[in-house]
C-alpha cells in the first residue's frame, strides 16, 4: 500500500501532539523529536512497501482477506 508524504506528516504530527500532551516532548526538544519520529515512520512505511514488492502482495490481495 502506497502512503503519501502528507499521510506520514499527519501521523507524525498526531504522535508528537500526544507526546507533548503527556509532557514527553518539550518545545526545546521538538525539532529533534519530530525528525526522529518522522524518520521512523517513513522508514517503516518504506520497508513495508519493499516487503510487499518482494513477496508479491498487492492492494487487491490485502483487501480480500
Amino acid at each position: 500500500m502506497a502512503v503519501s508524504e502528507d499521510t506520514i506528516l499527519k501521523i507524525t504530527k498526531e504522535i508528537v501532539v500526544k507526546f507533548i500532551e503527556m509532557g514527553r516532548i518539550s518545545p526545546t526538544s521538538f525539532p529533534d523529536s519530530f525528525q526522529t519520529i518522522y524518520s521512523a515512520i517513513k522508514n517503516t512505511v518504506e520497508r513495508s512497501n519493499l516487503l510487499s514488492v518482494i513477496t508479491g502482495e498487492t492492494d487487491e490481495e490485502e483487501g480480500s482477506q
